[in-house]
């Protein structure tokens, strides 16, 4: 059995079992990589994925067992890399973070832009999805970090930390009826059609669940996942907007009137997740901290070592988060 071999079927199963474009990704050959698993499947005396023809079909259960120890053991190298690495120069390596629209585009660029010039020689990757995309990617060691106010506590694997509350506005055209109001109730904002994000993005669950209390339904009548998209359509007169704060620049967007929704909606927590056992270099740990400064390295370390997620809850009861 060999590590290569490991490789080529995690990598296979994570391609839709595509092997071409695995071949493509690993920069090798598609025979070469079908060779090693049929060798491996022979040394194994089972098959890791059913076929029809030359076609890989679906991944046996024996297959779905091997890969995920696959995955483990891969883990566990790149974390051995990991380690060599930081004695041998502790500020070179790479740093990958998936995270949303939100906060790629509003709460990351100063964040990134002061680790870049601190660590230049950290080859740093970003990745944009849903927040179930994000966790799964942060779960299965695809990336370092995952960055979200949504979906990451689906996977038991992640160690979550809490970094920062955030709230939203409305935003509406400078004519719109709202912007002329003293103060906008949530039956005020039920009145109109809303443009808003899609459930399961930073924070829409706090959104739904404020009308359904006060025994609303609201309008939606067309939602994405990015806020500058939201707000595009506000201004074609589609409806009105519900955005994170943070989206709304007063400058860019002073055609628009923001109305805060403090009092409407609670504030949600954005999360930053890493998987469980990791290992974590100097320049991770600066990389959280600059992100949420209250994080430090020793606040991290009891993290990762909390028995439970009660014992990490209890871990952050005494921390006050900022409000952005």
């Amino acid at each position: 059995m060999k590590l290569q071999q490991l490789r080529y079927i995690w990598e296979v199963a994570h391609h839709g079992l595509n092997v071409s474009a695995t071949a493509q990704s690993l920069y090798t050959s598609q025979p070469g990589i079908s060779k090693q698993i049929r060798l491996l499947e022979d040394e194994l005396g089972v098959e890791v994925f059913a076929r029809s023809g030359k076609h890989l079909t679906r991944i046996t259960p024996a297959g779905e067992t091997i890969i995920e120890k696959a995955g483990e053991i891969l883990r566990t190298v790149e974390s051995i890399k990991q380690a060599a690495q930081e004695f041998s120069n502790e500020r070179k390596g790479s740093l990958s973070v998936a995270t949303t629209h939100t906060q790629a585009r509003y709460a990351l660029p100063d964040v990134i832009e002061g680790f870049i010039d601190k660590y230049p020689e950290v080859s740093l990757h970003m990745h944009q999805g849903t927040p179930v995309q994000i966790a799964e990617m942060a779960a299965d060691g695809g990336v370092d970090f995952a960055i979200a106010t949504e979906g990451l506590d689906l996977f038991g694997d992640l160690v979550m930390m809490p970094c920062y509350r955030w709230n939203r506005c409305i935003v509406v055209k400078k004519d719109h009826p709202l912007a002329q109001l003293g103060s906008v109730g949530l039956a005020d904002v039920a009145e109109y059609p809303l443009v808003t994000y899609v459930f399961g993005f930073t924070g829409r669950s706090k959104l739904d669940e404020a009308f359904l209390r006060e025994g609303l339904a609201p309008k939606v009548v067309f939602t994405a996942t990015d806020a500058d998209v939201i707000k595009t359509y506000v201004r074609l007169g589609l409806g009105i907007g519900i955005i994170a704060k943070m989206a709304h620049d007063e400058v860019l967007d002073d055609d628009l009137v923001a109305i805060d929704a403090d009092t409407l909606f609670e504030s949600s927590t954005t999360m930053i997740g890493c998987r469980r056992g990791t290992f974590l270099r100097g320049y991770m740990y600066e990389f959280i901290q600059l992100f949420a400064p209250h994080l430090t390295r020793e606040i991290v370390d009891q993290a990762f070592a909390a028995s439970s997620k009660a014992e990490l809850e209890r871990l952050f009861d005494s921390i006050e988060l900022p409000l952005l």
